[in-house]
């Protein structure tokens, strides 16, 4: 018998919040926040039944809470959380994955129960630290290690990278069976209905949660099935949606069925990395979210967890390859190098770089052993000489977009001849202004030009912009973000517009030669351009392969008020 109860909370906005806990396997229990009118999560999903964030509580002769809650939950889930137990006797807080809506709740947590050890892999550690921006324990984990509370609760960790983040692992506990996955297999499903007894009212969900997210990543997907294959599973206790039991193998089925057609469909990247060693996690992860911002998908691997015989089948069949440099002393590397180089042929792109590690295995003669072998470079080698800064993310997310272009370059210019000649044309004489685009974050600043670009609102002001998803600047442009939006002058802009529609490499200043001044937001100002507007982003729209970024404005200025806005005529829609 599964017992149940339930708390509720109203939101200020009347949103119907409430929370149920119920006691799924022996010293389990599930407290699952059931939002039952949120209608839109993230920018991927148009939620059409609310959803769930799900967390979970294992009480043996220790104590572990898997994952927290959304932020709007505080109030609701810390009261019941400590009906449930004394705060000070949770010893271990598992975080499979870091996205606010399952960690939302930590620093919260960890002020309230200091002695928590936080157990998580190296790059959700590594999240968090800036996530919460003070001391606490924490204990790396990785596939393959294991943690006994007693009472036959023995957790084990599988590593799951890129599903959806960089930071994902599962859970197993071989006393009740149960697989704790966080976002792997969840639905965004709202109801009181603890497991999935009725699957004709989920199936739907459960394939758009996969399209949206997991799709991109359909060889990760694959790998995480394979290293979950040696457990014996009864439960799947998803972050979000109900658990899964009643049709388990249906369920998993689909992941693998859906996740092989798609590996087969696609070009991808091996990127190969040491994990452990040096920062190689968190450059391999940053060129990956780059290689995923051009819709690539990648094949993370870690040559201290891998053998040589699916080195050699990646290799073989890759479109492109990633090698960040392993230890030079680190056993059985030397024959992984050699296999990949044997395996490696013309018709792929490569790209390497140092993981500061101290001893890396020297980056520029392997460079020349690839070039020779045919392979193009897809970026410069990345050199990592210091401790690595936000700059040096974005250094390697760029990295990774020009690789993605490239491996898709057939595939973008086969796209654009299928267009209906009289479509294109039609669609190509929509016209519109010229401007470009600053961003200024932290140490990290980048540039574009843009055309499509709108007035949005009068009250308050508002501006829309459309950004190609695999756009460098992209990713300075989310939710809080400002920005700068220079307007060109009609008869002055050609010497910044052939400037910002240069090809940048990785890393390079988007600025060098331009006149700036820096916005009140920090962002740069273009010391040519007609008129500037302040802005702060608010919303995003997914467009097909473009972004609609909404955001208001802030502040502006005229230069020169007689002046007149550039505008931009072409005859084709896939142009700008």
């Amino acid at each position: 018998m599964v017992a149940t109860r339930y708390s509720l909370q109203v939101s200020p906005s009347a949103s119907r919040l409430t929370l149920q806990t119920a006691s799924f396997a022996p010293d389990s229990t599930a407290l699952r926040c059931l939002d039952w009118d949120r209608d839109r999560f993230d920018i991927e999903f148009e939620l059409q039944n609310g959803t769930t964030y799900n967390s979970f509580l294992i009480q043996g002769e220790k104590t572990a809470l898997i994952d927290t809650t959304h932020g709007k939950f505080t109030s609701l889930y810390l009261e019941e959380l400590q009906a449930l137990v004394n705060l000070a006797e949770i010893d271990y807080l598992i975080v499979n994955h870091t996205e606010p809506d399952h960690s939302g709740l930590i620093g919260d947590l960890l002020a309230l129960a200091p002695q928590i050890t936080v157990m998580a892999s190296k790059v959700a550690i590594q999240f968090l630290q800036n996530q919460i921006h003070r001391p606490f324990a924490a204990q790396m984990v990785k596939s393959g290690d294991r943690l006994d509370l007693g009472n036959g609760h023995e957790l084990s960790f599988i590593s799951a990278p890129n599903l959806h983040w960089p930071d994902t692992m599962l859970t197993y506990d071989s006393g009740t069976q149960v697989l704790y996955t966080c976002d792997v297999f969840g639905l965004h499903y709202c109801d009181d209905s603890l497991y999935d007894e009725t699957p004709a009212l989920l199936e739907a969900d459960f394939q758009l949660y996969y399209d949206c997210l997991m799709r991109p990543n359909a060889r990760s997907v694959l790998a995480a099935l394979k290293r979950m294959e040696p457990f014996a599973i009864g439960q799947i206790a998803t972050g979000h949606g109900p658990l899964l039991r009643h049709y388990l193998a249906d369920w998993t089925g689909r992941y693998r069925t859906w996740s092989e057609a798609q590996a087969q469909a696609e070009p991808f990247v091996a990127l190969f990395y040491a994990g452990e060693y040096g920062h190689s996690d968190r450059l391999a992860h940053a060129i990956g979210q780059g290689l995923l911002k051009t819709a690539t998908a990648v094949e993370l691997v870690d040559l201290l967890d891998t053998d040589i015989h699916a080195v050699r089948e990646l290799v073989t069949t890759a479109a492109g390859l990633v090698l960040g440099m392993p230890p030079q002393a680190a056993p059985g590397l030397e024959p992984m190098l050699s296999t990949i180089l044997a395996a490696a042929h013309p018709k792929q792109a490569i790209g390497l770089f140092e993981t500061g590690g101290g001893q890396d295995e020297p980056i520029f003669p392997l460079r020349n052993r690839f070039q020779e072998l045919g392979l193009k470079s897809a970026f410069e080698p990345i050199l990592i000489k210091a401790a690595p800064t936000e700059a040096t993310d974005k250094l390697c997310e760029e990295a990774g977009t020009d690789l993605g272009q490239w491996v898709n370059r057939d595939r973008t210019q086969k796209q654009g001849q299928a267009l209906d000649s009289g479509l294109d044309q039609a669609l190509g004489r929509l016209s519109t202004g010229l401007y470009i685009l600053t961003a200024q974050k932290g140490d990290v600043s980048s540039a574009m030009l843009a055309s499509w670009v709108i007035q949005a609102s009068i009250e308050p002001p508002g501006v829309a912009i459309a950004v190609a998803k695999d756009r460098a600047i992209e990713s300075l442009l989310h939710g809080g973000d400002t920005f700068v939006l220079n307007v060109l002058e009609d008869g002055q802009y050609q010497r910044l517009m052939k400037h910002f529609l240069k090809r940048f490499p990785p890393g390079a200043d988007r600025f060098e030669g331009v006149a700036t001044y820096a916005a009140a937001n920090g962002s740069p100002i273009l010391a040519e351009s007609l008129a500037y507007l302040e802005c702060t982003v608010t919303h995003r729209l997914e467009a097909g392969d473009h972004w609609v970024i909404y955001c208001t404005a802030k502040a502006g200025r005229v230069a020169k008020p007689d002046g007149l806005t550039a505008v931009h005529h072409r005859k084709a829609s896939n142009h700008y």
